[in-house]
């Protein structure tokens, strides 16, 4: 399988989960501005959305949207116990924490990407986006991840949005509890492989 990424975009969420559940892959990454990827194809040919991630599958398939494709990796190699089983209480519990990281997370940081965003939308936005952290840091409060004591998909998307917040100098010294779960997803070993191999890990002087 290939995976079409940008570095530190949300196709670090399928990025994190593969190398988590064992999942080789081969990176392709994708000039969103000229929409080329780094061996010159077309990625409109590949993805006509026009955004990462996409998945190339063995039958020459695309899968996209990181939601989806997080699920699918997931299921594909059960073993790794990445997400609950279809069809249990707790696969719908996955699938509401999914729905609320990509609408109320990953897209509410969508006006802070536009330079001609007006700086009072920007606040708003950061407000609204504030008040979304509030809500994960009295969930994470009591629980080291979004559905207990176990680290699913769910957290490698979290963990990824979430870090946007370097891009766009929010603190997230308010919400303690989301700040170490930052650095606790940070920390795991699949997490700092992905992120090495997007190059964004800071090299020691």
């Amino acid at each position: 399988m290939k995976l079409y990424y940008y570095p530190g975009a949300c196709s670090l969420a399928p990025h994190i989960v593969a190398r988590e559940a064992g999942i080789p892959l081969t990176l392709e990454k994708v000039d969103l501005a000229n929409r080329t990827t780094e061996t010159g194809a077309s990625y409109l040919a590949i993805n006509p959305k026009g955004y990462v991630p996409a998945l190339g599958l063995q039958d020459n398939s695309v899968l996209t949207e990181a939601s989806a494709i997080i699920q699918y990796l997931a299921d594909s190699q059960t073993a790794a116990d990445l997400a609950p089983a279809n069809g249990t209480l707790e696969r719908y519990r996955l699938l509401e924490w999914l729905g609320f990281i990509s609408t109320e997370i990953h897209k509410g940081f969508g006006p802070l990407w536009n330079p001609a965003t007006p700086d009072a939308v920007k606040t708003a936005t950061k407000e609204r986006l504030a008040n979304r952290f509030a809500y994960l840091d009295e969930k994470l409060g009591s629980q080291p991840f979004l559905m207990g004591s176990k680290f699913t998909i769910a957290d490698a998307y979290l963990f990824t949005v979430v870090n946007w917040t370097n891009f766009h100098g929010i603190d997230l010294s308010p919400f303690p509890n989301l700040q170490a779960f930052q650095a606790r997803i940070a920390a795991r070993p699949a997490v700092q492989q992905a992120l090495e191999a997007e190059g964004l890990l800071k090299k020691a002087a």
